[in-house]
């Protein structure tokens, strides 16, 4: 269900949310008190929106094009070639993308790539939950690796598993004593990674209590790969990703150049992280810079030469194919494809991976989003679509440009909604900052360029 926000949806929202807060009057109250303040401060905001129309000029910088559109490639009319200069570009067909619709079928079909694959499994994700459904996903990888023992001995199958260190270690059972099992079997062809922020360190890292200890950062990349298919996702490894916690999901069928380029993304961040050992302790890669009792510029330093080596060489190696595969003197591309006995379709799918690690000075997404925010005209339509409406730093970007907007949010998909104490009350902070957008977007008098919508589904 979809239901429209209107102006007073935000405020609706706040107090059904308050009320989840029971036996809390001290807190709900303060919460109060808190929005009230905001709300008298929303003159003094108003005071800001000239600087509106400085939006562009305050925005990361965002990057040139350095040569003139290629005429020559099937894809020289579209507006973000730009972005190769920055990632790696990859070309590939349509019909080698699946757009997965519900959890149960994201669920389904990793159990199926699994059992599938021969060569590697790569999972990345924010965590492994520890229910029936995750446990038949530790289940399936044991499966497959035995039998890919029993064919083959040593196995060509290695399985490499990204995760956070501190959302991964959450409570006795979690993440970590999911897959011991499977590293203690399986210690030559298993690898768990648990990352770590250099944020979190020190008498921080001592004083913050679990949970909230996740707040200082975190390892979010979302991507399931089994051989050459690649899962891009925003869904954890949890039974409610499984079942009835709609995410995006887009599966990218034989793409060797897409899945290897993640194999090394997820390989690099690997090597900046813990390594968990059968016995539940972590080591550091050997020769690497512990995150958080080593010195943190060093480490960061190494971390950022490290991720970026990997989005440097892919960038080149894709720009030598571009120029291999359009740019022949010889052949034509589809001639010279049919001579090297590649019947695949011209590619007329672009694939921009962006990262964003900023404690490693990595902020590609940022500068690509504000780019792309600040160069939206008058009549382009933007689809923004979040369980967490967090724009800040964009907001005046959004505010100052001439296009429209179409925000999808659902603030009872954050994950702590519902939650006891402190913690329940962060969503009411996101509906906040939505609150708070929204009487901006109406003290500009841009409600016909604005529209929120909340998606809220029973169950």
């Amino acid at each position: 269900r979809v239901s429209m926000a209107a102006a007073a949806a935000g405020p609706v929202f706040w107090r059904r949310l308050l009320g989840l807060l029971p036996g809390r009057p001290g807190l709900a109250a303060l919460l109060g008190r808190l929005s009230d303040r905001f709300g008298r401060n929303r003159d003094r905001r108003r005071r800001r929106s000239p600087w509106l129309l400085l939006a562009p000029l305050l925005s990361p910088t965002v990057p040139q094009v350095t040569s003139p559109p290629c005429g020559l490639c099937p894809e020289g009319g579209h507006r973000f070639q730009w972005i190769r200069n920055l990632v790696p570009e990859f070309g590939v067909c349509s019909s080698h993308v699946r757009v997965l619709s519900a959890p149960t079928e994201f669920f389904e079909l990793m159990k199926g790539q699994i059992q599938a694959a021969k060569r590697r499994v790569v999972m990345a994700s924010l965590y492994l939950g520890t229910g029936p459904l995750e446990q038949e996903l530790v289940d399936c990888l044991e499966s497959t690796l035995e039998k890919s023992l029993q064919a083959k001995c040593p196995s060509d199958l290695k399985v490499s598993i990204l995760l956070d260190f501190m959302r991964g270690s959450r409570g006795r059972k979690n993440s970590r004593t999911m897959l011991l099992p499977l590293l203690q079997r399986f210690p030559e062809q298993v690898r768990v990674s648990l990352f770590h922020t250099p944020n979190l360190r020190g008498l921080l890292r001592l004083l913050m209590p679990e949970r909230f200890n996740e707040t200082i950062g975190l390892q979010h990349i979302k991507v399931y790969l089994f051989d050459d298919n690649v899962i891009l996702s925003g869904a954890n490894l949890s039974d409610s990703y499984f079942t009835n916690r709609q995410d995006r999901y887009v599966f990218l069928q034989d793409c060797p150049d897409v899945a290897d380029f993640f194999t090394e993304l997820v390989d690099a961040v690997g090597d900046v992280s813990l390594q968990l050992q059968g016995d539940d302790t972590v080591q550091v890669v050997e020769g690497m810079v512990h995150p958080y009792k080593g010195d943190r510029a060093a480490y960061c330093e190494a971390a950022n030469a490290r991720v970026m080596g990997v989005i440097n060489a892919a960038r080149t190696r894709q720009q030598m194919l571009h120029a291999q595969t359009f740019h022949s003197d010889s052949l034509g591309p589809r001639e010279d494809a049919a001579a090297a006995g590649d019947r695949r379709p011209a590619p007329d799918t672009w694939i921009y991976p962006l990262v964003q690690m900023k404690p490693f000075e990595i902020r590609i997404d940022e500068a690509v989003t504000a780019a792309l925010l600040t160069e939206a005209e008058c009549g382009a339509r933007v689809y923004l679509t979040t369980g967490y409406f967090n724009l800040t730093q964009y907001m005046d970007l959004v505010l100052g440009t001439r296009a429209e907007y179409q925000i999808l949010l659902s603030p009872e998909m954050n994950g702590f909604f519902g939650a006891k104490g402190v913690a329940g009350a962060i969503p009411v902070a996101y509906v906040h900052i939505e609150r708070q957008f929204y009487q901006e977007v109406c003290s500009l008098g841009q409600q016909e360029r604005g529209q929120l919508q909340e998606y809220w589904r029973a169950g």
